[in-house]
Parts: C-alpha cells; structure tokens; sequence
C-alpha cells in the first residue's frame, strides 16, 4: 500500500475516494490532471471499506481491493507529466468503522482529509460507497458541510455492454497491416531479400495483398482501443531495452538447464506453482506468460485472469518467479519505470507453491500437508 503520511501536506493535496465503477478510469484521469495543472504535491486515493467487509472478508475480497488500487495507482502513473508530476498515495480507511449512513463515509473522509492536511475533494461521478444504495449525493452534501471543496469529475456514464468491433483509425489499420506484412514474410524466410527478382515481386505482391486483407478485416476488431502513437513509441523504446534482458535471462536458464543435465544424479525439482501478477491488460499478460515460458526451466501452462499457473524444474528457476524479476522487467515496458519499483509475489503473498513434497502430502512430520497460503497484507506500493 502507499505510503500514509500523518503530517498535513505543505503543497496541497487532493483526496480521491474510490471504489468499483464504469467511471473510475477517467476520474483517475482527471483527478492526476487536476493535481498538475493546480500544483498540488500529492493525489490521495482512499477506499472506504467498512468494518464487516475486512474482519470478517474472506480473501479475495482483500484480494480485490488491494487489485483496485494497484489498478488506479498504474493508471494514475501512466497519466502523470513527466515533469512536477503529483506523488501518488492509496489506502484503506474505515477498516475500524461501520460504514451505513452518508455521514458514516463522510466523516471517515474528512477525518483521513484532515489529518493530511487536504481541503479538496473530487468525487467519481458513479462511485457507490453504499453498493446499489444511493448515498453519493447525500455524502457530498455531508462532506460540504465539513468546511470541504467538493467536486465531481466530469464524464458521462459509458454503455455497459462491450462491442465486438470498435472506432477503427488510420493509425489502428497501419498497425495491423505492418504487423501482418512483418509476419508474412517472417514465415515465408525472408524470400523478398534472399531471392532474385521473381521472388522480390511476388512475395512482395502476395504478402501486400495478404496483410491489406487482414488488417482491412480485423483491425477494429483486434485492437480493442485506439493506439496512441506517443504511448506505442515509449513502449517500443522500453521493449527494446527489455529484449536484452529477456536474452540474458534466457542464456542464464539455458546454462543452469545444461549443468542439470550433465550432473550424474540430475538434481531437478519439479514444482507447480501460482503467482498472481501485478500487470493488467491482454497484452502486457500475455508478454509476462510468454516470457516466463521462453526462460529455459519454467513454462507457462495456464492463465486465470491475473493468475498465472508455471511449472517450473529447479528451485532457482521459481525463486525467479517469487521474486518478480520479469514481472517489473514488464511493468517497466507498459507502465514506466516508476511502475518497476513494486514488491515482489512473495513479499506480497502473491506466489504460493501448488505441487511439491508439502503440497503432495509428504510433510516431513508425516502429517497430512496443505497448500501453502501466505496472507496478503491490506495494501502495498505498487
């Protein structure tokens, strides 16, 4: 969880609460660019959670606050300017409360807003403290009524149901193409270099043709958004610092996996473990598992939303994984460097070995073991 200063801010600050909603990313959004353009020194996001949603929640009800703010925190990173960019906070309040009324959530803001020193206030326009209960109008009338500048962040409700085909663009297409138009010719060895004039100009035909059809097909249905040509730059710039590292992880495994094999006793260590990622998103996921199974010694054999599912042959290859190395080396590349500074699965609780001596039962007591589960903590810094 961020940091959570006693001290009143000397540059100002802003309190965000937050909670599930079809909103919250564009209230993020607002709340980071307001904090810019005022000179505020700190955006603090806070979720009220109420006393009988922590004491007596079970696990992946933590589990799922702690995954909101981790969300908010990278969005929050990813909208901040590269230059005076507000410190971003998150934390859990009213943990010690019971959270009913209006006033209940107000007065465990403007408690947690004076203690820090904050007089602003920016409320996400769908945000439910009461679940379906509608209380977002009276808390505002209550946490105005506490001497706070209270405010909504802009935004209309967006449709809830997802569409197969989005708003394609130019930019979308000519991704889509030079991809399809890259892979045409990555199957094909490169003919259109290594040939002679005939190969040249057919393969360059066929393969325009091919990749004009795919990407005319599929590009509003295979990128889900709109592609920022700024984003999609730093990101290439940060895969391309990320490529070597991958290598050298690769080498390394390949060297371990080659003294395994000479070793007369071959000392490997099956193991199935699960680790639960702090990365979002298709294909930030997908460069994780994909990683992981390229290292030499750990394969990726299933994904479950955040939840990845890795074999791994010795102990080193999951100390690896515990210990989160590839997992900033990603976040680095989709979320900067200052998202790289994270806590590893183990420190967090996140990775937890599903298949070994203890998990299959030979305890060395002789007792019947369990599956290993560390307890998450409340929150951490992502």
């Amino acid at each position: 969880m961020a940091d959570q200063t006693q001290n009143p801010t000397p540059g100002g600050a802003l309190l965000v609460p937050v909670g599930e909603s079809v909103t919250l990313r564009n209230t993020v959004a607002h709340a980071v660019a307001t904090a810019a353009e005022d000179g505020l020194k700190e955006v603090h996001f806070v979720a009220p959670v109420a006393q009988h949603f922590i004491g007596d929640a079970d696990r992946s009800t933590r589990e799922a606050i702690r995954a909101l703010l981790d969300r908010i925190s990278t969005w929050a990173e990813e909208d901040s300017p590269e230059a005076d960019a507000p410190t971003i906070r998150t934390a859990v309040i009213g943990t010690d409360e019971y959270l009913f009324s209006p006033d209940d959530y107000a007065a465990v803001l403007s408690a947690y807003a004076a203690e820090h020193g904050i007089e602003r206030i920016i409320i996400d326009p769908e945000y439910s403290p009461g679940g379906n209960v509608p209380l977002l109008r009276p808390m505002e009338v209550a946490l105005a009524k506490r001497g706070l500048d209270v405010s909504e962040a802009p935004g209309s409700r967006p449709v809830r149901r997802s569409r197969l085909v989005q708003p394609g663009g130019a930019i979308q297409f000519g991704l889509l193409f030079g991809v399809s138009f890259l892979f045409y010719h990555l199957l094909g060895g490169f003919a259109v270099v290594t040939g002679d004039t005939f190969d040249f100009y057919y393969e360059l035909a066929t393969s325009t043709l091919v990749a004009g059809i795919v990407a005319g097909t599929l590009y509003t249905v295979s990128l889900s958004a709109r592609t920022r040509v700024r984003t999609m730059a730093v990101q290439a710039i940060r895969l391309a610092i990320y490529v070597p590292y991958l290598l050298y992880e690769i080498v390394k495994s390949n060297i371990l996996i080659t003294m395994i094999i000479l070793h007369p006793r071959l000392p490997i260590e099956p193991r199935l473990t699960r680790v639960q990622s702090a990365v979002w998103g298709g294909p930030a996921l997908t460069t994780l598992a994909n990683s992981i199974t390229l290292t030499p010694g750990t394969l990726t054999i299933r994904t479950e939303g955040q939840h990845l599912y890795v074999h791994s042959l010795f102990a080193s290859a999951r100390g690896g994984i515990a210990d989160g190395d590839l997992e900033r080396a990603v976040r680095f590349v989709f979320y900067g460097r200052r998202a790289a500074a994270i806590s590893s699965p183990d420190e967090r609780g996140d990775y937890t070995e599903l298949q070994g001596p203890e998990a299959d039962g030979d305890a060395p007591d002789g007792s019947e073991a369990t599956e290993t589960e560390t307890v998450k903590t409340e929150g951490r810094s992502p």
